[in-house]
């Protein structure tokens, strides 16, 4: 397989922010998707791709595989406590930023508590914007599946913040 192209390289520059986004969101902290993008991205450059690959499904379908090779390493080594220091300092209230921080780790804890198939559906359709056909793609399986994913995460979603739907 030939390393990347020129097209290529371009391509997979300009979809580096999405999948940064998909890849912090997967691991839930910055450090963490920083490190999986750069996983990703060294797996692309070294492994190159087809020619007639489209960029950014393969650029996804490469970190997905990067992170579920993580996730069985880290089961491996009885999975390290995660510990995220968010140091970005935008000029906000100590207060916003506390209050960002919290909600930020209710999202993290809530997207936790789904199934990997439907936390990895639903971060690509909600937060990356990827249609339901280029999820499925980036996925391997069928738009269908991905349908009844993305309604079931939500759901599960919904159940755990509504008082009394869990009872």
């Amino acid at each position: 397989m030939p390393l990347l192209s020129d097209s290529q390289r371009e391509a997979l520059l300009a979809e580096l922010g999405g999948l940064r986004k998909f890849c912090i969101s997967l691991t839930g902290n910055m450090a963490d998707g920083d490190d999986l993008l750069q996983a990703t991205v060294e797996r692309v450059l070294e492994k190159g791709m087809p020619a007639d690959a489209h960029v950014a499904k393969w650029a996804y379908r490469v970190c997905k595989n990067a992170w579920i090779d993580e996730v069985r390493a880290r089961d491996v080594r009885q999975r390290y406590p995660q510990l995220a220091v968010d140091n970005d300092d935008d000029g906000v209230s100590a207060e916003q930023a506390a209050a960002s921080q919290r909600e930020l780790q209710a999202v993290t804890a809530a997207l936790d508590t789904l199934p990997a198939e439907q936390r990895l559906a639903l971060t690509l359709v909600a937060i990356e914007g990827k249609t339901y056909a280029e999820a499925a793609d980036i996925l391997e399986v069928p738009v269908g599946t991905i349908m009844s994913r993305i309604a079931r995460a939500r759901r599960q979603l919904i159940d755990g913040r509504e008082p009394g739907r869990n009872e």
